[in-house]
């Protein structure tokens, strides 16, 4: 991707700053989230820098957590954030690449700032080991890390004009359903991850109860059967969400469509958590990329 004619040709009307500022946050994305990365190779050069932005910035305050040993460290990091992106930080944020490169991406596609400001205020859940307690809660912290991401993106690649009521609506239950069903494929994917660091994102703890079961009996690789039931549920769940999604991209923008690539790969992910021998607290489900990059480009030629 760094060596693409077409993007490097797309970077060079931003200046020098800003072309370094795109291509660090391609950087970023590429290593941290290869998904969208594929995803984005599909979407028009021009609309690249703005996407890696945005999930350059996802990527980054998604990764607080890992990089602290404890919580008030990771609050006073997104604090920062939320400063930078309220403008009280210009100068010391200005010398940030992903905050330079998201800020020139607001003002080109006229980018609305409360959603990004409402994703870093759903990471600090994430610096601490409380579970999620219920499936409204789970879906409502999904859409404030996925289904944001869709919306914007979505946002980035309609362009301006006129927007059609029908299709307004059509992509946000889109964003809302497919963000949704592309986190909890995201999350299962990460359990043993997970669990070996003393948390547990799902199943949430009103599902966890329904089968018997509760979060430190989890956490302690306990779980057993009814575990398994647990997270069939989050499968049936994940599901549920991406038939809806399916549905309202039918009437979405064709333009739009590379925002939404990623749920491609959720239903893959869902089957090889369903194959015999499966383990949640060992099986680590990966797609090798060649799939990925195959899956894509089928779900991009069917757009």
């Amino acid at each position: 991707m760094g060596d693409d004619p077409e993007l490097a040709d797309d970077l060079g009307v931003l200046g020098a700053g800003a072309e370094a500022n795109a291509r660090e946050c391609e950087r970023i994305v590429r290593r941290d989230d290869r998904d969208r990365w594929l995803a984005t190779l599909f979407a028009p050069a021009e609309a690249r820098p703005a996407l890696f932005a945005l999930y350059a910035f996802a990527a980054e305050i998604a990764r607080i957590p890992e990089r602290v040993s404890e919580p008030l460290p990771g609050e006073i990091r997104l604090q920062w954030w939320r400063d930078a992106l309220e403008g009280t930080r210009e100068e010391e944020a200005r010398a940030n690449p992903v905050h330079a490169a998201l800020t020139d991406a607001i003002a080109r596609h006229a980018l609305p700032r409360a959603p990004l400001l409402a994703m870093v205020e759903a990471r600090i859940h994430d610096l601490y080991d409380d579970p999620i307690a219920s499936v409204n809660d789970l879906e409502g912290y999904a859409g404030e890390t996925s289904s944001v991401l869709m919306r914007l993106a979505s946002l980035v690649l309609a362009g301006e004009g006129e927007a059609d009521p029908a299709s307004e609506r059509a992509l946000a239950d889109a964003a809302g359903h497919g963000g949704v069903a592309y986190a909890l494929a995201g999350l299962m994917r990460a359990f043993p991850w997970h669990v070996q660091r003393g948390r547990l994102y799902v199943p949430p703890v009103e599902t966890l109860q329904r089968h018997g079961l509760t979060r430190d009996k989890v956490v302690a690789g306990e779980g057993g059967l009814p575990l398994q039931a647990a997270l069939q549920d989050m499968r049936a769940l994940a599901r549920e969400h991406l038939a809806r999604a399916r549905a309202a991209l039918a009437s979405a923008p064709a333009a739009t469509k590379p925002a939404f690539l990623p749920l491609a790969l959720v239903e893959p992910a869902l089957k090889a958590m369903e194959r015999p021998g499966y383990d949640p607290y060992r099986t680590i489900v990966e797609l090798p990329q060649w799939r990925r990059q195959l899956v894509l480009w089928w779900a991009a030629r069917r757009m």
